[in-house]
C-alpha cells in the first residue's frame, strides 16, 4: 500500500524517496537555468531569443528525461509556472509579442520525450484504460481536420498542440513511472516554488511591476483588472487569474496532503493569499471540494479536518486582517447573487448563441476562435461551451462524456482503495477538476498538463474496467 510521506514514515520509504528527490531537483535546475538565461539575456538577444527558447525548452525536456520521470516533470512544472514570466520581461524590453511564441517552451518540454511513448503502451491492459484518452485524441483530430477545412494552419496546429501533447504526456508518464515518484515529485516541486510565486502575487497586487503593467495594457485578456496599485486580479508569474489560481490550489493540495514537515505548509500562506487575491471562484470552490473529499476517508480525513480549519481561518484573517478584505469580501458575496451574476449571464448567453447557430453548432467550428494569449486558455468559459463549440455536438459529447469518465474513475478508484492516501489524493483531483469542467478549460496547455496528469495516473493505477462484486469476491 502507497503511503503519504509523514502517514506512515519509515527509514525505508526515505531511501526510497532520496534518489528521486535528487533527481527532481537535477531536472528543474536545467529549467531554471534555462529561465534565467533568457529572463537575463533575452532582451539583449532580441527577437531571436523568443524563438530559440522553445528549442532550449525542447532540450530541457531531452536530457531531464534522460534522467527519469521525477527529473522530467519537476523541469515541465517549473516551465509552466514560470514561462510566462520570462515571456514578459523580453516583452517589455523587445515589444508585446501577439503570437505568444514563448510560450509554446513549456508544450516543446512535453512533446521531448514522446518517442518513447509506444515502449510503456505495449500492455493490452494498460491500452484499455486509456480508452477515454484515446477517444479525446479522436475528437481533437476531427476538430483540427474541421479547422485545416477553413484554411486556418496555424489554429489548427497550435491548439491541437495544447490539446495532444500533456495528453500523450500523461499517458507516457503513467506507463513509464509509478505513482508516488511523479507525486512526490510534484510535491516537492510545489512546496519550494509556492512561496516564491505567492509572495510576487501579492506584491503584483500591491504594486505591480513594469512588465505586468506592459502586459496588462497590451494583452487581449478583459479579466485581469487593471494594471494600478490594488487593482489587478492576481496572475502571478503566469499568464492569466485562472492557470495561476488552477495551479496554486493544485499545489496547495498536494503541499498540504503530501508534505510531512509543518514548515512547508505554513510556507504555502503567501500562494494561500495570493489565490484568494485572484478572486478565482472556481478554483475557492474546487479546493474546497478536494478537501471535503479527502475528509470522507480515513486515510487523509485527520488532515482534510486540519485543512478546512486552516482554510476557514486564513479565510477570517484575509477578510479582517489585511488591506485587501474589502475585494474578497466583494468577491465572496458574488456566491449569493446567482442569476444576477454577471459571469453567470455570460455563460448562459454563450449557450443561447450556439443553441441558435443549429447547422454550425452541429458539426462544430473547429479551432478558429480567438487565442487570449494564454498557452492553452479557452476562449470562452468551461468545458462544455468549449467542445461543443469547436467540436460540434456529436463529437463534443464524446470528447466530454471522456473527460468525465476519467474524473469519475479517479474518484472511484479512490472509493475502492480509501486506505491508500494516494489514491485518495488522486481521487480529489478528480472531483477539483470535475467542479471545474463546466466552468473553465482544463483539456489543454498548462490546465491540460495538470489534469491528464493526474487522470492518468489514477487510470493507470486502477481496474481497465469496473469490476463485477463476483470477480471482486474471486481476487479476494
Amino acid at each position: 500500500m502507497a503511503s503519504l510521506p509523514g502517514a506512515t514514515t519509515d527509514a525505508r520509504l526515505h531511501r526510497d524517496a532520496a534518489p528521486n528527490s535528487r533527481d527532481c531537483l537535477v531536472g528543474s535546475a536545467a529549467a531554471l537555468v534555462t529561465l534565467l538565461i533568457f529572463g537575463a539575456l533575452g532582451p539583449f538577444i532580441g527577437p531571436p531569443a523568443r524563438a530559440l527558447f522553445v528549442p532550449a525548452c525542447a532540450m530541457v525536456g531531452w536530457w531531464s528525461w534522460r534522467r527519469g520521470p521525477a527529473a522530467h516533470i519537476g523541469a515541465a512544472l517549473l516551465l509552466f509556472l514560470f514561462a510566462p514570466f520570462v515571456r514578459r520581461l523580453v516583452d517589455l524590453a523587445l515589444g508585446y509579442d501577439t503570437s505568444s511564441l514563448m510560450l509554446l517552451g513549456p508544450l516543446a518540454c512535453l512533446i521531448a520525450p514522446l518517442h518513447h511513448l509506444l515502449e510503456p503502451m505495449a500492455s493490452s491492459d494498460r491500452m484499455r484504460r486509456m480508452r477515454p484518452l484515446f477517444m479525446v485524441i479522436g475528437c481533437v483530430l476531427y476538430a483540427m481536420i474541421l479547422t485545416l477545412f477553413q484554411g486556418e494552419w496555424m489554429s489548427a496546429a497550435r491548439d491541437a498542440i495544447k490539446w495532444i501533447a500533456p495528453l500523450l504526456y500523461a499517458m507516457l508518464l503513467a506507463g513509464a513511472a509509478e505513482r508516488d515518484e511523479i507525486l512526490a515529485a510534484l510535491a516537492d516541486v510545489f512546496a519550494i516554488t509556492l512561496p516564491l510565486v505567492g509572495l510576487y502575487g501579492v506584491a503584483q497586487y500591491v504594486d505591480p511591476p513594469a512588465w505586468d503593467r506592459y502586459w496588462m495594457q497590451n494583452a487581449p485578456i478583459t479579466s485581469i483588472g487593471q494594471p494600478l496599485p490594488y487593482s489587478v486580479r492576481v496572475f502571478g508569474t503566469m499568464n492569466a487569474p485562472a492557470g495561476f489560481a488552477t495551479f496554486a490550489a493544485t499545489g496547495l493540495l498536494l503541499v498540504w496532503f503530501r508534505k510531512r514537515d509543518w514548515l512547508s505548509q505554513i510556507a504555502t500562506a503567501p500562494a494561500a493569499l495570493a489565490l484568494f487575491l485572484s478572486l478565482y471562484r472556481t478554483a475557492w470552490i474546487s479546493l474546497v471540494a478536494a478537501i471535503l473529499f479527502c475528509g470522507l476517508f480515513r486515510a487523509t480525513r485527520g488532515r482534510s479536518f486540519a485543512m478546512m480549519l486552516g482554510v476557514g481561518a486564513a479565510t477570517i484573517v484575509a477578510l479582517t486582517s489585511t488591506p485587501f478584505g474589502d475585494q474578497i469580501s466583494a468577491r465572496l458575496a458574488t456566491f449569493s447573487e446567482g442569476s444576477h451574476d454577471g459571469s453567470a449571464r455570460e455563460r448562459l448567453d454563450q449557450y443561447a448563441t450556439l443553441w441558435s447557430l443549429s447547422d454550425s453548432s452541429l458539426i462544430g467550428s473547429g479551432f478558429t476562435t480567438v487565442d487570449t494569449g494564454v498557452a492553452g486558455s479557452q476562449p470562452v468559459d468551461g468545458m462544455i461551451i468549449a467542445c461543443w463549440q469547436s467540436m460540434g455536438i456529436v463529437f463534443g459529447l464524446i470528447c466530454l462524456f471522456a473527460l468525465v469518465w476519467v474524473a469519475v474513475s479517479a474518484i472511484l478508484g479512490a472509493m475502492n482503495d480509501g486506505d491508500s492516501p494516494d489514491r485518495v489524493v488522486l481521487g480529489a483531483f478528480g472531483v477539483f477538476f470535475l467542479v471545474q469542467l463546466p466552468l473553465a478549460g482544463i483539456g489543454s496547455g498548462e490546465a491540460g498538463f495538470l489534469f491528464w496528469t493526474f487522470m492518468a495516473l489514477a487510470l493507470a493505477c486502477g481496474p481497465a474496467t469496473a469490476p463485477r462484486p463476483t470477480d471482486h469476491r474471486r481476487r479476494q
